[in-house]
């Protein structure tokens, strides 16, 4: 009988979800609570929430979940989405609303910083670039655009800060949560004087940095890094092996031992925990392109697309609706097609968005050349299977299925299990899909055609 029990919640951009799992990292049967909520999107690069609608979604989806386990549970453990900020007053309350990483309003702001601060250095102390998805640019455009709620702000909290606050009192962060912000100075996991000083602010306005439980009655861990936990759930804790993942956004991760702080170009480099590290790169378009075709254009069944010739449809589709993260980090790049014609299907441009993806996936996996195996992770690529067949012809190596439904919340569940002294089953993979070599050279055609219309738009 397995005793000790871990209350992990996944807090992502499109819903909450609640499990507990046990001590071998399995979900509990009939224990599983979701609730879904939009972002609010704007013509101006505007992606936010109202930050207290997303905690009264996670406090309904916690109890629920503590209910259906009984009533008691050893800890309560977070996985959630990185770089998004709130600003709050001296009561702890929200003031203004929940800024995301899609939110796209600061990029002038993040080429005016890099005229004060050295954009190399800040790569190289924090892990992360100067771009409209992390704080200092946030920071910068919120001061300009919105002054008296800048000045009006006591402190300045990642979402999971504040959910953990309103749920528990306390808005501490963890050093993988911090690590994702832009503000956190990786070697020695203060937060970078430099930056702030160049924003604005001193440490007084931003939260505790510590990975040590609140005592909220049952111990509550500060949140990690949502991109972090889903490495772990899946297994992929080494830096030859990658998760891939495609969910609402897309990602390519390794996690790696603390021994070497300084970020390669292109990529990210993020905390796991002090021992740890998180190195890879993002894409900004995922199952949300999906979503968006879906929306736009009638759709044929999915596996008559993907089984179709490779590159015959004669398009280039640049997928870069959402702005570019890894590995140029351009945040005023913008989606493009070329190639349309009268005889042009939804068929074929859908063809071309899940090539264009799978061909920016392997930008960022060139700058990983250590890696030898990639684990497919997240709702949008787990549930169309052509799609992951599509990934290992275009980045010619195997790909794997993980064998997890909820990666990110597992995750959390084995890095709490670590912390309580519990030894946790290994993650289970699923289905194989080997690189046809018949398709090659198709794709690496296709390819160098959309590295050229990049350069041609950027």
């Amino acid at each position: 009988m397995f005793l000790t029990r871990v209350l992990a919640l996944d807090v992502g951009t499109s819903s909450v979800r609640a499990r507990v799992y046990d001590e071998r990292a399995e979900a509990l049967r009939g224990v599983e609570v979701q609730t879904r909520y939009e972002l609010t999107d704007g013509h101006e690069g505007q992606a936010e929430f109202d930050a207290d609608q997303l905690v009264a979604a996670t406090r309904a989806a916690y109890e629920e979940a503590l209910r259906e386990a009984g009533g008691e549970v050893d800890a309560v453990a977070t996985s959630c989405f990185w770089h998004s900020l709130v600003p709050v007053d001296g009561r702890g309350r929200a003031i203004g609303p929940l800024l995301t990483w899609r939110d796209l309003r600061a990029a002038d702001a993040a080429r005016r910083l890099g005229g004060l601060v050295e954009r190399d250095d800040v790569h190289a102390r924090t892990g992360c670039v100067l771009h409209p998805s992390y704080w200092p640019a946030k920071l910068v455009w919120l001061r300009e655009a919105e002054p008296e709620l800048f000045r009006s702000a006591a402190r300045f909290l990642s979402f999971a800060d504040y959910l953990q606050l309103q749920l528990t009192g306390d808005a501490r962060t963890s050093l993988s949560m911090a690590s994702g912000t832009g503000l956190l100075a990786l070697a020695d996991g203060t937060w970078d004087t430099q930056l702030l000083d160049a924003v604005g602010l001193d440490h007084a306005h931003l939260p505790l940095l510590s990975d040590e439980p609140v005592d909220a009655g049952t111990p509550w861990f500060p949140a990690l890094g949502d991109g972090a936990c889903s490495n772990v759930g899946a297994g992929c804790m080494t830096p030859d092996r990658a998760a891939l993942m495609i969910g609402t956004s897309g990602a390519y991760r390794v996690v790696r031992a603390a021994d070497r702080l300084e970020p390669r170009p292109g990529l990210f480099l993020y905390r796991l925990d002090r021992a740890r590290l998180v190195e890879g790169g993002a894409l900004s378009d995922g199952g949300n392109l999906y979503a968006w075709l879906e929306e736009t254009l009638r759709l044929p069944e999915a596996q008559v697309v993907a089984d179709a010739e490779p590159d015959a449809h004669g398009l280039t589709f640049l997928t870069l609706l959402g702005g570019e993260r890894s590995p140029h980090w351009n945040a005023q790049a913008r989606g493009a097609l070329t190639g349309l014609a009268f005889d042009t299907t939804p068929a074929d441009i859908l063809q071309a968005a899940l090539e264009g993806v799978a061909f920016r996936f392997a930008e960022v996996a060139d700058l990983l050349p250590e890696v030898r195996e990639v684990v497919a992770t997240g709702h949008a690529l787990v549930a169309n299977p052509r799609w992951a067949q599509l990934l290992a012809d275009v980045l010619e190596r195997p790909l794997v299925a993980s064998g997890v439904d909820e990666a990110s919340a597992r995750g959390v569940a084995v890095v709490t299990f670590e912390r309580l002294g519990c030894a946790t089953e290994p993650a289970p993979l699923g289905r194989l899909y080997e690189p046809r070599p018949e398709r090659r050279d198709a794709y690496r055609s296709a390819r160098e055609r959309q590295r050229e219309l990049y350069r041609g738009v950027t």
